[in-house]
C-alpha cells in the first residue's frame, strides 16, 4: 500500500463549511515522495480546510524536525520545523498552478493529496544555508564582525569629517569641483 495514500482528503461529500485534520509523517512519508531533500524525519500537521461554493481553503501548521546534513561538516543533524502556511483550491475547468499559494482544480475532482504540499511547505521553511547548530554561533559572530567594518565610504564629507578634507584622493576633489559647478 502507499503510504501516501493516507494524505488523501475526498472532498466530494464535503459541505460547506469547516474541517480539521492531523497528520503524522515520519522516514516512510519522506521516503515515498522519492526526493533527495529529506531523508527522514519527524512531523505534525494540522490542516484546517474550508470549503465553499468556489474554492477549498487549506491551513497547515506544521511542527516537528527533519534530518539535514550540515554543508560544512557533512555532520548529521536535525533541524527544527515550525511553519504555517494557507494555500487556496479553487474549482475550474482545468487543473492548473495559478502561482504559488493558489492551484485550479476541476470541479469534479473528488480527493486531494496533501503530502506534496506538507513537503514543499517544509522544504520552504528550511534554511538555505543547512549548519550544524554547532556552527551557527561562529556563523553569527562573523557575520557581527563583518558589519562592524567601514568596508566602503563614498568621498560625501561633514563637518565632523575636518581632519578627513585634508587626505582627500585628488581624483575625488576633482570629482567633486565638477558636481560643485
Amino acid at each position: 500500500m502507499n503510504p501516501l495514500r493516507a494524505y488523501d482528503i475526498h472532498i466530494v461529500g464535503l459541505d460547506t463549511k469547516r474541517y480539521e485534520y492531523d497528520f503524522t509523517s515520519d522516514n516512510t512519508f519522506f521516503v515515498a515522495l522519492e526526493q533527495e531533500l529529506i531523508k527522514a524525519g519527524n512531523v505534525q500537521t494540522h490542516l484546517v480546510l474550508e470549503k465553499s461554493e468556489t474554492m477549498i481553503r487549506l491551513e497547515f501548521h506544521i511542527v516537528g524536525e527533519v534530518e539535514q546534513i550540515c554543508d560544512r561538516s557533512l555532520d548529521e543533524y536535525n533541524e527544527p520545523v515550525d511553519t504555517q502556511q494557507t494555500m487556496l483550491l479553487k474549482f475550474g475547468d482545468h487543473n492548473e498552478e495559478l502561482s504559488d499559494e493558489i492551484e485550479l482544480i476541476e470541479r469534479n475532482t473528488s480527493t486531494i493529496n496533501v503530502a506534496r504540499y506538507i513537503f514543499e511547505f517544509i522544504s520552504l521553511s528550511l534554511p538555505m544555508k543547512r549548519l550544524h547548530p554547532r556552527f551557527r554561533d561562529e556563523d553569527d559572530q562573523e557575520d557581527d564582525d563583518q558589519n562592524g567594518k567601514l568596508i566602503y565610504r563614498s568621498g560625501e564629507t561633514t563637518n565632523n569629517d575636518a581632519d578627513d578634507q585634508t587626505n582627500i584622493d585628488p581624483r575625488w576633489a576633482a570629482l567633486r569641483k565638477l558636481s560643485d559647478n
